[in-house]
């Protein structure tokens, strides 16, 4: 295939769609679940992983969520009525391991957006959500990609995210002027 813009923009967006269609619906709704009955939300994860679950967080944000980015200056101590939200395609990620098992330590549930059948992550969480997509431990898995590295892992999670929040949306029976209201004011 040769790497020209054209053939990319209708290639990419394709793996995307197809990770997306592949996640079970079981399984999103128990992140639903375990998102609202949650006091507070902490979110962590590492790299451009981690810049698409903070996407998420504001939106779960705009939601009226009480979201906790975790090292923020600003964040607040997790305890057994929160929710560690992780996302890390190969569930090995050392950083968020280590902070689970902090969490865990809390009391605090733990769920986890992953590509992984099984990792470390995957056996401390309550709830997992899976975007098969390859991962740095298994390049094989998942909806076959022409991305470098892990590429399609974070895309996917981004829409993925702004699936989920719509959802959440209608559940809660939020309108778009409720989300606004929430939205930052000092640009």
């Amino acid at each position: 295939m040769s790497l020209q813009y054209p053939s990319l923009a209708e290639t990419i967006p394709n793996e995307v769609a197809q990770v997306l269609s592949r996640v079970s619906p079981d399984e999103v709704d128990r992140l639903a679940e375990a998102l609202t009955q949650s006091e507070k939300v902490f979110v962590i994860a590492v790299g451009r992983v981690f810049l698409a679950l903070q996407c998420l967080a504001k939106r779960l944000a705009h939601l009226g969520l009480d979201v906790q980015v975790v090292g923020s200056v600003t964040e607040k101590p997790i305890t057994a009525r929160d929710l560690l939200l992780v996302a890390s395609g190969s569930g090995e990620s050392r950083l968020p391991v280590e902070i689970a098992r902090i969490a865990k330590k809390h009391g605090a549930r733990l769920a986890l957006i992953t590509s992984a059948e099984t990792s470390t992550l995957k056996s401390m969480a309550d709830v997992v959500v899976h975007l098969p997509c390859p991962t740095k431990t298994n390049t094989r898995q998942g909806v076959t990609s022409i991305q470098s590295m892990s590429t399609l892992f974070d895309q996917s999670l981004h829409l993925f995210g702004d699936i989920l929040s719509l959802m959440l949306q209608e559940k809660m029976g939020l309108t778009n002027e409720a989300l606004w209201s929430r939205h930052a004011n000092l640009e």
